[in-house]
């Protein structure tokens, strides 16, 4: 039985999110589908992570076990010939027995991308939140370093998390500009259900001047009041899976 690790980049906008649900269009139901018909073998993925639905991947890692003597290039070229264009295959490649998209993974960077313009923009709309005023960068990035570091996230999850622990480290946030867009560099350990965009919708109160730069640390200090703001899921993109 050989391993395979895959990793995938999509657009998420028609999808109900990565995981299989009861009803409408998953990543994850798109791509066994797939690698079933091509394999020829019933095919179950694992994937690094979820993500919700409207959020984007650049680099969704995943792995499944299959007894196909088929080459890479099938599970990489072949596939691709079937998916749908919003999703692809970015790279194939046999993996030890022992590795797991999930439990070998040392963290992973989301980039959260907010589009600051009175002119809306139908391209840039998709993958962006557009604000229509621009946010104080030096209160934004004062509130965001205090997420860095190990802290309970408790405030930063939603209602629907099942999570056994809530502890997380933030390895960095960073906050940069390019013209009119601003970018949200998120890199951790691991993350919560809506984490990164409660992270970001607090981070856009502090930046538009409703709250004061110290509201981050004394969240997670106290634990509670959980964040009021959930960033919309289209500004968000699941950009590496580190290992």
């Amino acid at each position: 039985m050989r391993t395979i690790k895959l990793v995938i980049e999509f657009n998420g906008a028609r999808f109900v999110g990565w995981q299989i649900q009861a009803r409408g269009v998953s990543v994850q139901g798109e791509i066994e589908k797939v690698l079933t018909a091509v394999s020829g073998n019933p095919v179950r993925v694992i994937s690094s992570g979820r993500t919700d639905a409207g959020v984007h991947a650049l680099g969704m890692t995943v792995h499944f076990h299959t007894p196909s003597g088929l080459p890479m290039s099938a599970f990489r070229e072949g596939v691709n010939r079937l998916l749908p264009e919003d999703i692809a295959v970015k790279s194939a490649e046999e993996a030890p027995p022992c590795f797991h998209a999930r439990f070998s993974a040392r963290g992973k960077w989301y980039r959260y991308t907010i589009f600051q313009s009175l002119v809306r923009s139908p391209l840039r709309a998709p993958f962006c939140w557009r604000l229509r005023k621009p946010l104080d960068l030096e209160a934004l990035r004062t509130a965001a370093a205090a997420f860095v570091g190990v802290h309970d996230f408790a405030p930063f999850r939603s209602s629907g998390c099942a999570a056994k622990t809530t502890v997380r480290e933030i390895f960095s946030l960073s906050v940069d500009t390019e013209g009119d867009l601003l970018f949200l560099d998120v890199r951790g350990s691991g993350f919560l259900k809506n984490m990164v965009r409660m992270m970001v919708g607090t981070l856009v109160e502090i930046g538009q001047g409703r709250e004061k730069p110290d509201l981050v640390a004394r969240m997670l200090a106290e634990g509670k009041p959980p964040a009021r703001i959930t960033a919309p899921p289209q500004g968000l993109c699941l950009m590496e899976v580190f290992y």
